[in-house]
């Protein structure tokens, strides 16, 4: 298998799929005693074998794939690596731009993007959750306990995000679409909200997360928000925010990218590599 850049969640899953008897080549990761071949070239990398793994931090919009623990490495998910890596490897990412994913698809690559893993989003969403948290506390001038503060979203994230508020005292609203969802929001002791009233919703909230991948706090809902609101966006990129009227309006607002590799990168590798090897076999199994 291949392993072409990440942090220290790929080098957990590196140890754990080595453990398992994987033979690898890893570019832009430290081997750290791990028993697997260095290589500089991607396209090289990827010859031979029978899966590529990339970054679950995904990859930008111009196809570069994050190398934060050997920055002297440059790796691009361009025409010729995706060529190199065809349509008889899988390549496991965490999440790729559109352009990139129709790039792929137009050499055959067969792309699955873990972010969309039931399996690993849900185990993934407890450190996302409180690496989310963990920036409201260092931002606040309030304690969680006692705040208001509002959920964009219950999905996988905004359901662990709107446990994890509650447990620790503070008045939790969550904005959700289905009925049936905010039935159980109500079920569960919380404020359920309806999209049609995003900006009564916002009014006195000390802090707000949202996880919708779509701009939903435009520039008239912030301008509903308190002037000291804090905003932390976990969506993925472009996140749900106008960050350029947040600014305007003098809203703190920060799109919070990659917080299981910052918060519990250990435990996110974990998660990787509990779940990521059947997945490799269950695609290896499908060409």
């Amino acid at each position: 298998m291949a392993l072409l850049g990440g942090d220290q969640r790929e080098v957990e899953l590196m140890r754990a799929l080595a453990a398992g008897g994987a033979r690898l080549r890893v570019v832009g990761l430290p081997t750290d005693g791990v028993p697997a071949e260095r290589l500089s070239d991607p396209a090289a990398a990827v010859e031979m074998a029978r899966a590529v793994i990339a970054p679950m931090s995904g990859a930008d919009g111009q196809g570069r794939l994050p190398t934060p623990l050997d920055p002297d490495t440059r790796i691009r998910l361009d025409g010729r690596l995706l060529s190199a890596i065809g349509p008889k490897r899988p390549l496991f990412i965490g999440a790729l731009p559109p352009a990139l994913a129709a790039a792929a698809a137009a050499r055959g690559v067969r792309v699955v993007e873990l972010a969309s893993v039931d399996e690993i989003a849900v185990a993934n969403s407890v450190p996302t959750a409180e690496g989310a948290v963990r920036l409201a506390m260092e931002r606040l001038p309030v304690t969680i306990h006692g705040s208001k503060a509002l959920v964009l979203g219950f999905g996988r994230c905004g359901t662990t995000l709107a446990r994890l508020l509650d447990a620790m005292g503070a008045d939790v609203g969550v904005v959700a679409r289905r009925a049936a969802d905010r039935a159980r929001i109500a079920a569960m002791g919380l404020t359920p909200w309806p999209w049609s009233k995003l900006a009564e919703a916002v009014a006195d909230r000390h802090v707000i997360f949202n996880t919708v991948p779509a701009v939903v706090l435009t520039a008239a809902v912030l301008a509903a928000t308190r002037e000291d609101v804090l905003i932390v966006d976990i969506a993925s990129p472009p996140g749900g925010t106008n960050f350029e009227a947040a600014r305007r309006l003098g809203r703190t607002a920060m799109l919070a990218r990659g917080l299981p590799g910052k918060t519990a990168p250990v435990t996110a590798g974990r998660i990787l590599a509990a779940y990521l090897p059947a997945l490799i076999r269950a695609e290896l199994e499908r060409l």
